[in-house]
């Protein structure tokens, strides 16, 4: 499930992003709980991106994942920030929820996003679900996924998101 992330989420949050393995694919964030959460409260009032805790039916969080960035019908993902122990299928049920939250609840048809050359699993993951490398830097590989791609993604794997996506807001 997803959930609108706020305030209250600012130690989770901030414990994920400034985990030492997770954190060497991120932007820097410095360990401070009160600007953690000042940024969360500030997107409160955004309506340009959304950002979600992602969670388990029973409400334990897993991680984070923000949509953000929208250019015509083509939006971006990221802070994809899974917690060490969390369930082996919680990466893809969560790119699944956010392809489907995405397409299905905002309209969108397809996405563009970035990812640290270092962070192989990650690239390998979005590659293996059909997200072509369109360009890089001496960081970052680049990636854009369309619609046609992303049903048959949402297809292969759909035994694992077989239901609608839930959002929860708080």
């Amino acid at each position: 499930m997803l959930r609108n992330a706020d305030a209250t989420d600012a130690a989770f949050i901030l414990g994920l992003r400034t985990d030492l393995q997770k954190a060497q694919y991120l932007s820097y964030t410095p360990f401070d709980l009160d600007r953690q959460r000042a940024w969360l409260e500030s997107y409160a009032t955004k309506k340009d991106q959304a950002y979600f805790v992602i969670e388990s039916l029973n409400a334990e969080p897993f991680g984070t994942v923000r949509l953000y960035d929208a250019q015509g019908d083509s939006f971006c993902w990221g802070s994809w920030i899974i917690k060490a122990g969390s369930p082996n299928h919680a990466a893809i049920e969560s790119a699944l929820m956010v392809y489907a939250y995405a397409i299905d609840r905002l309209g969108f048809q397809q996405a563009h996003f970035d990812v640290r050359k270092e962070n192989e699993h990650v690239w390998r993951f979005h590659e293996r679900f059909g997200s072509m490398r369109i360009l890089e830097t001496d960081r970052d590989y680049f990636y854009q996924i369309d619609s046609v791609a992303i049903a048959k993604s949402r297809m292969k794997y759909r035994k694992f998101l077989p239901n609608p996506i839930q959002v929860k807001e708080q």
